[in-house]
């Protein structure tokens, strides 16, 4: 078994969330191979989402997922199997999407599937990634009068200039 490739690979998966929620988009484009596909199972935006390539994942989680959305991804409990330079992943995820813009929040459980390479540089990538929705729901934050944000990132502040 080799050990040092599945931390490895699970380094690359949490810089994928972590990239994702922070909106480092360079940093997230990094965890891609040129050539990966995504294929997200969220009804929330109506069909599941089939992105073919880095730059068109990448170009649409930075087009959908701006300021005015703040999301938080976890995942665990990764079973990976590595076979030289190639391995397979499944990782049970449970994510929250705040939608300020559509006074929405959004909640869900899936299960990634993932594939990964081993690239020129030595450092693991995803090649594959998605996952079909265990659940998913949205609640109106108009019908819960007392939600408030205490602490927004990207909320316009004072001493944020340019936010």
């Amino acid at each position: 078994m080799d050990l040092n490739a599945l931390e490895e690979i699970r380094q690359v998966k949490y810089r994928y969330l972590r990239c994702l929620d922070l909106k480092d988009w360079d940093g997230f484009a990094d965890t891609l191979t040129e050539d990966a596909l995504g294929a997200y199972g969220t009804r929330a935006v109506g069909e599941p989402l089939r992105l073919e390539g880095r730059d068109a994942i990448v170009g649409y989680m930075r087009d959908n997922l701006g300021p005015e959305i703040t999301t938080v991804h976890f995942a665990g409990q990764p079973e990976i199997r590595v076979d030289g330079d190639t391995a397979e992943g499944t990782w049970c995820l449970e994510d929250t999407v705040i939608a300020k813009a559509f006074r929405v929040l959004i909640r869900g459980s899936a299960f990634y599937e993932e594939t990964y390479r081993r690239c020129a540089d030595g450092g693991w990538r995803i090649s594959g990634i998605g996952y079909e929705r265990t659940y998913e729901y949205s609640i109106s934050l108009d019908d819960v009068p007392s939600f408030r944000l205490l602490a927004d990132r990207w909320a316009p502040s004072p001493s944020r200039p340019g936010t």
